[in-house]
């Protein structure tokens, strides 16, 4: 198993937003595929696989429709995806993924977590060139061999495939995303879920107070409503 699988294994172990967090992302990340591509999701390959992560995350069909119709409308605001790079205590390295109708609160709300946190927020590629950006896909495992099937889509960019309990998991560039996405489609492989992630090239082990500290920043940062993802070098 490599990186990918390992990162995803930590990340799957630590606690996660409650489902209203979790469906208040989801809805921004409609907003943005409706206005980048329209409200079709056949013609829109980005609304495709925000809708299949909608259901994997249980969210009601109602509530989908209700999302899609309320971006398609002209008086909807935007949100703009905006990257935050800084360091946390004793030197772990933090990208966060914010989707925002406002960046001048999401600036000034994100830095004062730094600053009351003895964290530091850094300027654009400070940080992110400490994570690899990648894309995932999570498929139904009917009928699917692993060993097989990453064979199969390596001439498409994927570099890593694994099983786990909840079906197979591919990993490639974030570049390849739309090629992988067309090549699963095309071979009727059923799509659970699909993604970005930033996974850290090295990690950084803390013990249990320096840990602490950190922790207490990420949880603040997660807790914000613009906030969408947040990454770090801290061991797990």
């Amino acid at each position: 198993m490599g990186r990918a699988f390992e990162f995803r294994k930590a990340r799957k172990m630590k606690r996660w937003a409650a489902m209203s967090k979790a469906f208040t992302r989801i809805g921004k990340d409609i907003v943005m595929a409706v206005k980048e591509g329209g409200p079709d999701p056949d013609s829109n390959s980005r609304l495709r696989a925000v809708i299949q992560n909608a259901k994997s995350a249980n969210m009601p069909k109602d509530n989908i429709e209700r999302a899609i119709k309320r971006a398609s409308d002209k008086s909807q605001g935007d949100f703009k995806e905006v990257l935050f790079e800084g360091y946390a205590p004793h030197g772990i390295a933090i990208l966060v993924e914010t989707a925002t109708d406002n960046n001048t609160r999401t600036v000034a709300n994100i830095r004062s977590y730094f600053n009351k946190c003895n964290g530091s927020l850094g300027t654009q590629g400070s940080v992110s060139f400490m994570f690899d950006h990648t894309c995932n896909f999570r498929i139904n495992p009917e009928g699917q061999d692993p060993e097989e099937l990453e064979l199969e889509m390596i001439d498409f960019g994927v570099e890593e495939v694994f099983a786990d309990e909840d079906g197979i998991m591919l990993y490639g560039p974030f570049e390849n995303f739309g090629t992988i996405q067309a090549a699963l489609e095309e071979r009727r492989l059923e799509i659970l879920s699909s993604g970005f992630e930033r996974i850290p090239q090295v990690t950084k082990p803390l013990n249990e107070e320096q840990a602490a500290d950190v922790e207490k920043l990420l949880e603040k940062i997660e807790e914000d409503d613009d906030v969408q993802n947040v990454y770090h070098t801290m061991q797990e």
